[in-house]
């Protein structure tokens, strides 16, 4: 009898994992990204040698080196390359309700398990707030189709997972993500909050303010580095602000470098606690890809979110990041 109690225990444990996994299978969807087709091609530009811009764009750039001719040290020698800046396509980010949906690679389940689904209250729920995961994908386009040939101004590899943020115990609890975000109570009051109404029209005719990092523009704040948000009155804002506070997180961790020159040579990537919001676009690639264009971070949705936002969507969204990078071509 106790073994059959124990395989009757086993038995039911199994068919509720599998309810669970399947429950959440049922709220993944999504698409793969067409390396071609819908990407902004558009938005690697413009395109600079030193501070001349060879290729315009029509997005605001940022600051590039004034001379065209910089020197690299190569260990205990020195070779001269040419100042290069350009954007580039740097990753890709799922944002869903659904644990471990897999929205950029075809909206798969992993069917890990079960970690508590995300919540979107926009309309059933009391507070019109929600929480999602974040997928953070290495997306190296340009190396894959060999559009710059130096290994100094591009990310190499192959697509991969970076994180996950069901694996991440600092990604649901605000008190935890303090340990590597502790400014985070510094700017939590009206007075800095209210000045994120500046890069919020920064950003929506320009580009936003470096200096007012804990802002998000438009979409919010950048602080805590958690997957909840207070106000979701817009699935697509909710979704932006938390795969922006991804990449800031990215940044703290040192898992996202840096490469900004302006009066110095960028010969080697390094880090940047603090995310140059500047440096960095968006674009829509799931589920409905907008290849026409690209924002600054922290430009509001209301420019381009008509029509993506349908009333049987299950908030699943995939994001591809560009970020700007300053080399030397050796």
């Amino acid at each position: 009898m106790k073994k059959l109690f124990s395989v009757l225990c086993l038995a039911m444990s199994g068919l509720l994992w599998s309810s669970s996994v399947s429950a959440n299978a049922l709220e993944c969807e999504g698409n793969f990204v067409n390396p071609i087709t819908d990407i902004c091609w558009e938005c690697i530009f413009p395109v600079t040698i030193g501070n001349v811009a060879v290729a315009s764009g029509s997005q605001p750039d940022t600051a590039n080196p004034s001379s065209p001719i910089q020197i690299c040290p190569m260990g205990v020698f020195y070779r001269v390359g040419m100042a290069m800046g350009y954007w580039e396509p740097m990753a890709l980010a799922d944002v869903t309700r659904s644990p471990y949906c897999m929205v950029n690679l075809g909206g798969f389940n992993l069917g890990v398990g079960s970690v508590g689904t995300g919540k979107g209250t926009q309309e059933d729920g009391d507070e019109p707030g929600a929480f999602y995961h974040v997928h953070w994908y290495k997306y190296p386009l340009t190396y894959w189709l060999n559009i710059i040939t130096s290994a100094g101004c591009l990310q190499g590899g192959d697509l991969d997972i970076a994180y996950l943020s069901e694996l991440d115990p600092m990604w649901n609890d605000s008190s935890l993500s303090v340990i590597i975000n502790p400014e985070a109570v510094l700017f939590n009051n009206p007075i800095a909050q209210a000045a994120c109404a500046a890069d919020a029209a920064a950003s929506l005719v320009h580009k936003p303010l470096d200096v007012l990092f804990w802002c998000a523009g438009s979409q919010g704040s950048m602080y805590p580095f958690t997957g909840y948000t207070s106000n979701e009155y817009s699935p697509l804002q909710s979704t932006l602000l938390v795969a922006e506070r991804m990449a800031f997180k990215l940044h703290r961790e040192g898992l996202i470098m840096n490469s900004i020159g302006v009066d110095t040579a960028v010969c080697f990537e390094y880090p940047s606690p603090i995310i140059p919001k500047e440096r960095w676009r968006y674009q829509m690639v799931n589920k409905h890809p907008d290849a026409g264009q690209c924002h600054p971070v922290g430009r509001s949705v209301m420019r381009w979110e008509t029509g993506r936002n349908l009333p049987n969507d299950r908030r699943n969204f995939g994001y591809l990041f560009w970020r700007k990078r300053n080399c030397v071509f050796l």
